[in-house]
């Protein structure tokens, strides 16, 4: 049942005929885990608590650094030096006397992370590498549990949600880790202060939605956004038996300071000035028609059906607009066994002329 203060707490949910009184019960029962309490985490953590779900676990080993204030708006400056889970379950504690926090002050591995999560029912990534994100998936393909995922990007931003109803999984979108080289320096990307908000706050969105059964959930979608032009597509992609049939841990390394495999456009240039270059713009058809730098338009979402007009031997340049979608690229014509294949560092908003 709910008290009279919290009848009063939630009355702007109790009002949507969609969530009402039952829904709002289903929200105070439900037990979900946050790994994570940084960009992501942090309104993950504010609109789970604001909206009453009853139990939340969080998942961080790290102390608040003065670096973090910029998009960790959670904390502040006196949380400094405090563990990420103390400083986050009191301030949202503060936010709502009326749920339950559990502190996790450890980064989960491939020891402690199962009996974790089979303790909650959906799980929210807040992670900001491969080898947690692949583990984190497979520990809830394992335990059967939703995974809320959402990551970040400079100025772009992807949601979705797995292992949802025996939908497809992380590793069905992002079959395998990136090769070495095939995504930038993890400790050099940069990101506006904004964005992790807007994906956070989007990630919380889902938990709500899949807890109260109410509105179509990002199962099997996933949802790019492009603050710069606040532009937002959405990618569709099934499930892949065997990556749901996954019953054991595995091997989860990822070497953050692989070198770059990206391509300057001063680089570019002198490149296509030498030698023929396979150009392949992978955004979307009205992006290219807007504006480009040449090459063949194939869409990410159909470049794993079109690569077979591409030739494996000769070089290939990808490009986006920022340059993420142009990584993925990357990775998919590798694991087809393209030899010689980059991105265009950056992307090619930059060159886009100011009228």
């Amino acid at each position: 049942m709910l008290s009279q203060e919290e009848q009063y707490r939630y009355s702007r949910q109790l009002i949507l005929p969609e969530i009402g009184v039952e829904g709002q019960l289903k929200l105070k029962a439900a037990k979900v885990l946050v790994i994570g309490a940084g960009g992501l985490g942090c309104p993950v953590l504010q609109y789970l608590a604001a909206a009453g779900v009853g139990t939340i676990g969080i998942v961080d080993g790290d102390a608040v650094e003065e670096s973090n204030l910029q998009r960790q708006v959670l904390y502040t400056t006196a949380d400094i030096g405090t563990n990420k889970t103390l400083a986050a379950k009191t301030k949202i504690q503060a936010l709502n006397p009326f749920i339950a926090v559990t502190e996790h002050p450890f980064h989960v591995d491939k020891e402690n992370i199962l009996p974790l999560v089979e303790a909650y029912d959906i799980v929210v990534d807040g992670t900001d590498n491969f080898a947690t994100r692949y583990l984190v998936n497979d520990a809830c393909v394992i335990c059967n549990k939703p995974l809320v995922f959402g990551s970040i990007f400079k100025f772009e931003g992807q949601v979705a949600v797995f292992n949802y109803l025996d939908g497809p999984t992380y590793r069905c979108v992002f079959p395998e880790p990136p090769l070495e080289g095939n995504m930038p320096n993890c400790a050099t990307i940069g990101v506006v202060a904004s964005l992790p908000g807007i994906v956070g706050t989007l990630q919380a969105n889902e938990v709500i939605k899949i807890i109260t059964g109410i509105g179509e959930v990002l199962s099997g979608r996933l949802l790019l956004i492009d603050v710069m032009t606040m532009q937002m597509q959405t990618f569709t992609f099934n499930a892949v038996a065997k990556n749901r049939s996954i019953q054991q841990l595995g091997n989860y390394e990822y070497d953050c300071a692989a070198p770059d495999t990206t391509i300057s456009y001063e680089a570019l240039l002198q490149m296509m000035h030498e030698t023929e270059v396979q150009l392949i713009d992978v955004r979307e058809p009205e992006e290219h028609t807007r504006f480009h730098i040449g090459g063949v338009n194939i869409p990410l979402a159909q470049l794993d059906a079109q690569y077979g007009q591409l030739n494996p031997s000769a070089p290939v340049v990808l490009y986006c607009a920022l340059g993420i979608r142009s990584q993925k690229a990357v990775s998919i014509l590798v694991n087809r066994g393209f030899a010689n294949v980059v991105s265009l560092q950056g992307g090619i908003n930059r060159l886009i002329p100011v009228v």
